[in-house]
């Protein structure tokens, strides 16, 4: 559990305070932050949903925080694959207002 000690942290919760979300006790989150207990699937599925990372993230076996999304095969052409790399690179702050740009966009421009 390499990673949630500072999740935890970052969201500014005692060990108390997500054991009560998680619903499980302080002393095994501390286990865990520990590595003196591992916890099981479910409570990794819980925390990992908690936290929105991945539990390859939380367990530390990722550097990549994000949750993988389901992705569909498509066929993009060059000038769609580059602009999703670019995308893709933005902060989720900055997609969101790329997409609402997009929106408005779209309304000012669908006549």
């Amino acid at each position: 559990m390499k990673n949630l000690k500072v999740l935890r942290l970052t969201k500014g919760l005692s060990q108390q305070a997500l054991a009560d979300i998680l619903d499980t006790s302080q002393q095994s989150i501390y286990k865990y932050e520990n590595h003196i207990v591992e916890p099981d699937l479910d409570m990794l599925k819980n925390m990992a949903d908690f936290f929105n990372v991945s539990v390859d993230y939380l367990i530390g076996y990722s550097s990549f925080a994000h949750k993988i999304e389901e992705v569909q095969e498509t066929e993009l052409n060059k000038d769609e694959l580059c602009l999703l790399h670019k995308y893709r690179s933005l902060s989720s702050s900055s997609q969101k207002i790329l997409q609402q740009l997009m929106d408005e966009w779209l309304q000012h421009h669908s006549d």
